[in-house]
């Protein structure tokens, strides 16, 4: 009776897709999940940060049959303390967040500390405002409670694909490392938002050919509302404003009602 009550406390916190894995049997005598589904090319590490231990007990082994590997907290402070110290490539995290930091502070401060790690919320705040405010605190994607296990999954495996094909990209003195998100002009560094980065690197990928301003929302904007028609213009402002304060011999045309174009000085 203990385990059955116990089996139906996970699957009632299970996100929608967990279930299949999650038997009584195999679950309650604490075996290894199946390894199926598994993210392919490289071994992503994950953080969950999540308060309620059962469902965050129940995500880490549905992370462990995708072959994913993922270590558990509970709060704010210790999931800063853990991103912090061991290089995770993703962190799942709760914005609901008892005794300390909520997610949306966990989150900025683990920019301002330069965690790179993308950065999944999960939360059951559905509101547009809301998810305005995990992406701006520099979240990278967010899913509303409940959530597909699948969809996650997928996200994860899409994050590690991009990643396996990430590089470093140098055009006259500007550097981008995308990996690190580094902008760098003579090897300085460049002080550039989650956003202006986003940007930067994608035209700096297409050098010498137009990025339209459906590719530039695309990269920048992707999990959030579209912005309007000018938002686009104000960051190629400020990222020509911050190229020029930087020295650099880079700049970035504007194509009248098409796009943008990253091209060296004087070509």
């Amino acid at each position: 009776m203990v385990g059955e009550r116990r089996l139906e406390l996970h699957r009632s916190r299970a996100p929608r897709g967990c279930r299949r894995w999650l038997t009584g049997e195999r679950r309650l005598r604490g075996e290894a999940p199946r390894e199926t589904g598994r993210v392919d090319n490289r071994r992503v590490k994950v953080l969950v940060v999540e308060d309620e231990k059962e469902a965050a007990e129940t995500l880490r082994w549905g992370l462990a049959e995708a072959g994913i590997p993922a270590d558990v907290v509970h709060n704010g402070r210790d999931a800063i303390e853990r991103a912090q110290a061991n290089g995770y490539d993703a962190v799942i995290l709760d914005v609901m967040l008892p005794d300390g930091p909520d997610g949306f502070a966990v989150c900025r401060s683990l920019r301002e500390m330069r965690v790179t790690s993308w950065v999944i919320m999960l939360t059951a705040l559905s509101a547009i405002p809301d998810r305005v405010s995990g992406l701006d605190s520099g979240a990278d994607d967010y899913l509303t409670k409940p959530y597909a296990f699948a969809e996650l999954l997928a996200r994860i495996r899409a994050r590690s694909r991009r990643e396996n094909g990430m590089r470093n990209t140098t055009l006259s003195d500007l550097l981008i490392d995308e990996m690190a998100r580094v902008a760098a002009v003579s090897g300085v560094p460049m002080a550039l938002t989650r956003k202006e980065f986003d940007l930067l690197a994608l035209l700096a990928q297409h050098a010498g050919r137009v990025v339209t301003d459906e590719q530039l929302v695309d990269r920048a904007w992707s999990y959030e509302s579209t912005p309007n028609s000018g938002l686009v213009d104000v960051y190629m402002s400020r990222l020509r404003t911050k190229l020029a304060r930087a020295g650099s011999g880079v700049r970035i045309l504007s194509v009248r009602g098409v796009g943008y174009r990253l091209e060296l000085e004087g070509v």
